[in-house]
């Protein structure tokens, strides 16, 4: 991540310049909830996709810059969703805008966002790149409504789980990657390559966060142990824990799932370390890493291909 940040240092502060001009508006409220959650301490890993996969195909405009802006502003309208869907009081270790604010504003700003990233992407003026960003928004918000669906399910296999990853997640690491390559002027087969490997680093992404909400340091993930069982979600290390625990332990964490059920949260810890289960999820992510590192494999080398590779080695890895 070092290497990344150094690497990117110009341009992202380019990108950060463009998100704060663009955020304004006339209207204090939107400042207000905008600033709070742009400066909520993200990692800011999808605009930088953006920069790194443009500039690895020797990109020279500043497109690139807006894009990511763009891409960011997505991202933060979903947050600004989820927290209220899921009725989250913390995020990054700081209380949500929809816990500030309340549930009407953050969806409304939300809104906003995402209509001030479509008015971006038309002075763009490339219409692959409206198309391909229109495209993973709607996929995205499928991803939500097929998570919604399965919340409290324990019946939802590891297919299904899988599906909502790439839809909620993985779809606009996607997108950042494939729009990188259309300014650079990416062949196809190049640009199928990134956009491979966005969605393969995405799915490992996710996978690891639905590590860490059983196993995280509370302090370093800034949100609370737990979370995703409070909210009924079957998550592939319940999944798993499930089937291959013994009856009675997957009927605790059927009955965990169904109910939202926080008191069984230390038993149901247990079953899922005693069943490996979380093991079995970190070893699916750095699967995933390893296929978004072979996608990439025909690119020509460059800082920035080396800094995709360490980026992948980073997500299957992480703490945080």
């Amino acid at each position: 991540m070092e290497n990344l940040k150094q690497l990117l240092a110009a341009d992202m502060a380019a990108v950060d310049q463009v998100i704060r001009g663009r955020l304004h508006s006339e209207v204090l409220l939107i400042n207000q909830v905008g600033e709070h959650i742009i400066n909520s301490g993200g990692k800011r890993l999808r605009p930088a996709l953006v920069v790194l996969s443009a500039n690895a195909f020797g990109y020279p405009g500043k497109q690139h810059h807006d894009l990511a802006a763009v891409v960011e502003f997505i991202h933060t309208a979903t947050l600004l969703h989820d927290d209220v869907v899921d009725e989250s009081e913390l995020r990054r270790g700081r209380a949500t805008a929809s816990a500030l604010f309340g549930n009407a504003a953050s969806v409304l700003v939300g809104d906003f966002l995402y209509s001030r990233a479509f008015q971006m992407m038309v002075d763009v003026g490339e219409m692959r790149v409206m198309q391909t960003l229109a495209d993973a928004t709607n996929t995205i918000a499928e991803g939500e409504v097929l998570q919604l669906l399965n919340c409290h399910d324990a019946d939802v296999d590891a297919a299904n789980y899988m599906r909502v990853i790439h839809c909620k997640t993985a779809k606009l690491f996607e997108a950042a990657m494939r729009i990188g390559a259309i300014l650079g002027k990416a062949s196809a087969a190049d640009e199928d390559a990134v956009a491979e490997y966005g969605m393969r680093l995405g799915t490992a992404f996710q996978l690891v966060d639905d590590v860490l909400d059983y196993s995280a340091d509370e302090q370093q993930t800034g949100k609370h142990l737990g979370d995703d069982l409070a909210e009924g979600k079957p998550t592939l290390p319940l999944i798993y824990a499930m089937q291959h625990g013994s009856g009675v332990q997957a009927a605790v964490v059927r009955n965990a799932i169904e109910q939202g059920d926080m008191e069984k949260f230390a038993e149901v810890l247990q079953i899922i370390r005693a069943t490996g289960a979380l093991e079995f999820t970190r070893q699916q992510a750095l699967r995933e890493t390893e296929l978004a590192c072979k996608s990439i494999a025909s690119l020509a080398d460059s800082e920035h291909k080396q800094c995709l590779l360490e980026l992948a080695h980073f997500a299957a890895t992480r703490q945080f």
